[in-house]
């Protein structure tokens, strides 16, 4: 991301801290959380709006090796701060796992188990590290790409106030779709904030 490099926050630690929402707990994911993740994760209503990256059929060892080969490399080298997602009611259960990415056009990513689902949960989440992007790590601004049809991650983008900016077909899991980013800036962020308080 143009001008991202210039902060010296953006390495401020390589693990990210643990966040609190009303419900839920982020905690900095780590290479044990491969095994519940493996459980929940490989259900084509989970995965058919992921990018093509992801192996479909899912491979028994697709979290261990992605979490090993992938995620906590990134982390490593403050490119992405990802987290697992705890309801604080059953803390040792994973129910999901958000991410946040430095890259121009992709900066946010996630996934929920199916029983969670519909239940406002990820909208917490989404604010959570949406706020530590922004007032943390200080980016200027967060954009996420999504396909059309994937409804419910373009309702929790309107909630959180972005606006699609641009127009083009992705690679996903399911196929080659249309798609959109969405973006909302850091100021914006902090006036939305305002409103709510």
């Amino acid at each position: 991301m143009r001008g991202a490099d210039s902060s010296p926050l953006h390495r401020i630690r390589a693990m990210p801290p643990i966040l609190q929402t009303s419900r839920l707990i982020l905690r900095p994911l780590e290479l044990a959380d491969a095994e519940q993740a493996q459980v929940l994760f490989p259900h084509w209503e989970i995965v058919r709006y992921l990018r093509k990256i992801v192996p479909w059929p899912y491979p028994p060892d697709g979290a261990h090796t992605y979490y090993r080969e992938a995620v906590l490399p990134a982390v490593a080298r403050s490119d992405e701060w990802a987290w697992t997602l705890r309801l604080k009611v059953a803390p040792d259960q994973l129910i999901g796992a958000i991410s946040l990415f430095r890259s121009e056009t992709d900066n946010r990513g996630f996934w929920l188990g199916l029983p969670w689902h519909r239940q406002g949960l990820m909208t917490e989440a989404c604010d959570a590290v949406t706020d530590y992007w922004f007032e943390v790590l200080k980016f200027p601004v967060l954009r996420v790409p999504k396909a059309v049809a994937n409804a419910g991650s373009r309702r929790i983008s309107e909630k959180q106030g972005m606006r699609v900016i641009a127009g083009e077909e992705r690679d996903y899991v399911s196929g080659r779709l249309p798609s959109e980013i969405w973006e909302i800036t850091a100021e914006e962020w902090r006036r939305r904030k305002r409103r709510s308080l």
